[in-house]
């Protein structure tokens, strides 16, 4: 596989419900993550939801981070993905120290493609020409 990202997925939790409930400091978190990853943050967008939980995603110029927290459960989860510069391991470790999570499972998912996929498509038009069966 030629790979062109690293894409981190987390399931964290034992985060204070106020924290995650909290998007100014999420906001904080996120755009601190970025700078510790060594990414390029294009823009951020944060979300409050009432009663709670915060959703924030942070588009990079090397892809995006995407983060959704359940305050009532202490939990959060997060996906990082980075192409190109930067580093996700680390922008999550700022993320999680942030938001001091006590737990988290992360699964990374070397992501790309094998080179002889590259010779059959042209541009994307190529691969959505083709119509998608719809399940009945």
């Amino acid at each position: 596989m030629k790979q062109i990202g690293t894409h981190l997925v987390v399931d964290a939790w034992e985060s204070p419900t106020d924290l995650l409930n909290d998007p100014e400091r999420i906001r904080g978190a996120l755009v601190d993550a970025v700078s510790a990853g060594g990414a390029t943050l294009i823009d951020l967008c944060v979300h409050q939801f009432s009663p709670h939980g915060v959703t924030a995603t942070a588009t990079l110029a090397e892809s995006h981070i995407a983060l959704h927290t359940w305050p009532e459960y202490g939990y959060f989860a997060a996906d990082l993905f980075f192409c190109g510069k930067g580093n996700p391991q680390e922008a999550l470790e700022f993320l999680t120290n942030a938001l001091q999570a006590k737990k988290a499972k992360i699964t990374e998912l070397p992501r790309g493609f094998e080179p002889e996929m590259t010779s059959d498509v042209t541009s994307r038009y190529d691969i959505e020409k083709e119509p998608i069966p719809v399940l009945q």
